[in-house]
């Protein structure tokens, strides 16, 4: 069996030791770029982000990326201490302190700040927001179409953690995919609370049946922009989609599988449990969703 690979996985790039990062309004040399052990992100995971992919000078669904920012803040009582315009400038200014144009990857990330005392209470918070921008040149290099491995980890109700929140804590995400690497896979494939298919530890999930796109219902999934545009681009095209439960049965019998993120746009799924997802290689109708969406990042971008 050839090595393991990860749907974040990018072309080594010499630059990216030289990089900039912005850190609460300066842009810092990476050695320099620093917060305090007592900030609420390193101590309690308390914080959002938003990933975001530069092409052609272009940031491919700022808006979209910003709202589901500002989204999250406000649903975890977060004042991210900047207005939108704000939030956009920082990216902008840490884009061209970077000279980046183009195949650039950027981690926005915003926690409730630094502590008074190393105590889980958000009112310990007392320094105002901590805000990082860490921007790389980032071109995906994924050699062959990812393994997955069904984990016990699921994806649950809305009242313990919502699966829709872009949020700092990812551990129940780390476990799932530890879990799919100790079963000899790449990643994850995690159910919801009911059994169904739902989506990887970092991706969203996709299946086709029939020439059928099937994806979760999206009630126990992070509400991926990608996934959206997508599904979008499938009711555009005359691409029959079904946002619908589903159980593992279907997606064993699937004629293909892929998955969605801003990193890797459409990614195969060659294996899921052992079992070969159709030819085990690209299929057309992922192939043809692929040829769609740089269609639209053209379109974003123009």
């Amino acid at each position: 069996m050839d090595h393991k690979v990860t749907t974040h996985q990018a072309e080594e790039d010499a630059r990216n030791d030289q990089i900039l990062i912005y850190v609460d309004g300066r842009i810092l040399p990476k050695a320099q770029a620093t917060v305090s052990v007592y900030d609420s992100g390193f101590m309690l995971g308390d914080g959002v982000w938003e990933g975001l992919r530069l092409y052609d000078g272009t940031w491919a669904f700022l808006d979209a990326h910003i709202d589901r920012l500002f989204e999250a803040a406000k649903a975890i009582d977060l004042d991210i201490g900047l207005d939108r315009n704000g939030v956009i400038s920082a990216l902008l200014e840490t884009q061209h302190a970077n000279q980046m144009t183009t195949d650039a990857h950027a981690r926005l990330m915003v926690t409730r700040g630094v502590k008074h005392r190393p105590f889980q209470h958000p009112g310990l918070s007392r320094s105002g927001p901590t805000m990082v921008i860490i921007m790389e040149h980032s071109r995906p290099s994924i050699p062959r179409p990812i393994r997955l491995a069904t984990v016990p980890h699921l994806r649950g109700l809305p009242m313990t953690q919502d699966p829709k929140l872009n949020s700092h804590s990812k551990l129940n995400c780390i476990l799932a995919c530890i879990a799919a690497e100790k079963a000899g896979a790449d990643e994850a494939l995690m159910l919801d609370v009911h059994g169904f298919v739902n989506t990887t530890n970092a991706c969203n999930f996709f299946i086709v049946r029939g020439r059928e796109v099937w994806t979760s219902t999206g009630d126990y999934c992070m509400n991926g922009i990608t996934r959206a545009k997508v599904i979008d681009l499938c009711r555009a095209n005359d691409i029959p989609v079904f946002e619908r439960n589903y159980s593992l049965v279907d997606t064993y019998g699937a004629d293909e599988a892929f998955l969605t993120g801003t990193f890797g746009a459409q990614t195969p799924v060659a294996e899921i449990d052992g079992r070969q997802i159709g030819t085990g290689e690209m299929g057309p109708v992922t192939k043809r969703l692929r040829e769609l969406y740089k269609d639209l990042i053209v379109q974003e971008c123009a």
